[in-house]
């Protein structure tokens, strides 16, 4: 384990391990006694892209463990074009690190391959939290081209992380200030970075989140397989996944509780990363095994 002086991921060093003829990227801090949180990010999202103020809390109790999964950053190999595809590769990487059990922290795409690594090896995980993200079978998953979110992403002025403040928070005068001080953390670490995700990237990821879309047999039938406790969360006015999928994961998930922050967007996990860390942790350390808190 890494001293309290790299619990952060401003210092922790990017690790690389192989596993199936594949390179993984990714950063491994903190310490205590509570299980290793696996961290699965966003779309087009690198190591780079985990909030400081959100890991770094989390990782004063356990290991915070950050992935880049295949074709992304620096890890080797293609973008797959499908969550299951996704989900092989995060497989290969927990065998790698014969690590057998763990909590999952899934933000946005990384939310649907948490579900489906649950689904597909149940005992891997023990707590699952699930941000911004939707059920196989959700609607409006990251339709960027409706004028809410086009107008910023076609919007030469705007580049870089500037592009995530307007898409990622509210369009109020206090959730953009959160993007705001969002961004100023996210520009902190000036070494050791990874590259940013370019088209290849994108193309194949909404390919995947097209598929996931799709409906097959009785609707979010596969959630009641699903037995973790679940704690999700999203921004009542996320535009990229809307709050409605986050409804149906806490409809349909058996053991699921449902947090909705208000004069929030996708970030809110970033906007309210005080509480959304005091809330994580406290449903991380709970011990019961039939309630999430």
């Amino acid at each position: 384990m890494f001293g309290k002086e790299s619990a952060s991921n401003l210092a922790a060093p990017t690790q690389f391990i192989e596993a199936g003829g594949e390179k993984y990227a990714y950063r491994r801090f903190g310490s205590g006694s509570g299980l290793p949180l696996l961290c699965l990010q966003h779309f087009m999202g690198t190591l780079d892209n985990w909030d400081s103020a959100v890991t770094d809390p989390l990782a004063q109790g356990r290991e915070v463990i950050l992935f880049d999964n295949a074709g992304v950053g620096r890890s080797s190999g293609t973008v797959p074009d499908s969550i299951e595809g996704m989900t092989r590769h995060a497989q290969a990487f927990l065998d790698a690190l014969q690590l057998k059990q763990c909590d999952v922290l899934g933000f946005s795409l990384g939310g649907m391959v948490a579900q489906q690594i649950a689904l597909e090896r149940p005992s891997v995980f023990r707590r699952m939290i699930l941000v911004g993200t939707a059920p196989r079978g959700g609607e409006d998953v990251m339709h960027l081209d409706k004028p809410s979110l086009a107008q910023h992403l076609q919007d030469p002025a705007l580049k870089g992380y500037a592009v995530l403040q307007k898409i990622f928070f509210a369009p109020t005068q206090s959730s953009q200030a959160a993007g705001a001080d969002f961004i100023a953390r996210l520009t902190r670490r000036s070494a050791d970075q990874e590259p940013a995700s370019g088209p290849a990237v994108a193309q194949a990821q909404m390919i995947a989140f097209r598929k996931w879309e799709q409906v097959s047999g009785e609707r979010f039938s596969d959630l009641g397989k699903i037995q973790q406790p679940v704690l999700v969360m999203n921004g009542v006015f996320d535009e990229m996944i809307p709050v409605q999928n986050s409804y149906w994961l806490a409809e349909h998930l058996p053991n699921a509780v449902l947090l909705a922050y208000p004069d929030s967007g996708h970030g809110s996990l970033f906007q309210f990363h005080d509480a959304f860390t005091r809330q994580a942790a406290a449903f991380l350390a709970s011990h019961s095994a039939t309630a999430p808190y």
